[in-house]
């Protein structure tokens, strides 16, 4: 045995620090040409000027006395208190999260499903595929839409199974205040799982088949196969499509108008609607850019554990 370690060490490789043609490309391809530079100005120019310009003055109105017409008057935080003692703003942040916790749940759990069922590389595996991604296609407008015809009760479900026969069954979700958000889960989980299922799908396509094979040798079953072994592995693209999922949660204003208008009452009201209406409707500038604030924070936080982890946990790493 000692002579076999003793063989075994003379083959390997004596390591010498060198520069590798390999480094040195990656250390050229770190090098920022100046036609480079010259090609990104125009866009770093739109995004200083036009997001981060509009960013730093929807905070500056935040902290002013506007109404109809911005006005540079610094009250400081007077708007945000009155944001915050305010019954509407506080039941549309409350609908956020409940919508959201629902929203990104059902998503990552039918996407997931889904992109599991089109890894089996099962028939008219392309067909299935645009199918289930199609309605991503769709925008929120379109989608709310069709989801509020589909359940009015004077049109859609409720009135067809009526005509079948079944004259007591009822399904007015839009109608009653304790049901309606959950018709807005219901029709955001069937636009957005189809991105879901691609995200994840691409992340299935890159787990090594001959893990399937040994947990089959090994007696695993399927379900903790894909628990225990392939969610792990496929954890940055959960990731990066819950990040996705929480920005449409926070930016969601389309569904909402398009489906009930932030009713009834206000059961359906979010951040986002919230905005436009103080914006223009309401004429309280001051208020509305509080609210729209509130929403770029909540959306930094989403967004920079994820960067951080996405860049910033590579970035000393040497190459």
């Amino acid at each position: 045995m000692h002579t076999m370690l003793t063989k075994e060490r003379e083959r390997l490789p004596v390591r010498v620090d060198v520069a590798t043609p390999a480094g040195s490309a990656r250390r050229a391809r770190r090098r920022i040409r100046p036609s480079t530079l010259f090609a990104l100005a125009p866009m770093a120019v739109v995004v200083g000027v036009v997001y981060l310009g509009a960013m730093a003055w929807t905070v500056r109105l935040s902290t002013t006395s506007s109404k109809l017409l911005p006005t540079y008057d610094f009250v400081g935080l007077d708007q945000y208190e009155r944001l915050f003692a305010n019954a509407r703003f506080l039941v549309s942040l409350q609908n956020m999260v409940v919508f959201g916790v629902l929203f990104i749940a059902a998503c990552l759990v039918l996407g997931f499903l889904l992109a599991v069922l089109i890894d089996q590389r099962v028939k008219a595996e392309g067909l299935l595929r645009t199918i289930y991604l199609y309605p991503h296609a769709l925008s929120f407008i379109v989608t709310g839409l069709a989801w509020q015809w589909f359940l009015n009760p004077e049109l859609g479900l409720q009135r067809a199974v009526r005509e079948a026969g079944f004259e007591s069954f009822a399904f007015a979700w839009l109608a009653d205040g304790e049901t309606a958000l959950y018709a807005l889960v219901l029709a955001g989980v069937w636009q957005s799982s189809g991105l879901v299922m691609v995200i994840l799908l691409a992340g299935l396509r890159g787990v090594d088949p001959d893990l399937w094979k040994a947990a089959r040798v090994d007696g695993i079953p399927a379900w903790r196969y894909y628990l225990s072994i392939v969610l792990p592995l496929i954890g940055p693209m959960i990731v990066t499509a819950t990040v996705l999922l929480a920005i449409a949660v926070v930016k969601l204003y389309d569904l909402v108008v398009a489906m009930t208008k932030g009713g009834p009452g206000i059961a359906t009201e979010v951040p986002a609607k919230f905005v436009m209406d103080h914006l223009f409707e309401r004429a309280n500038v001051g208020l509305g850019t509080a609210a729209a604030t509130v929403m770029l924070v909540t959306v930094l936080a989403v967004l920079t554990p994820w960067l951080y982890a996405r860049y910033g946990s590579t970035s000393g790493r040497p190459a």
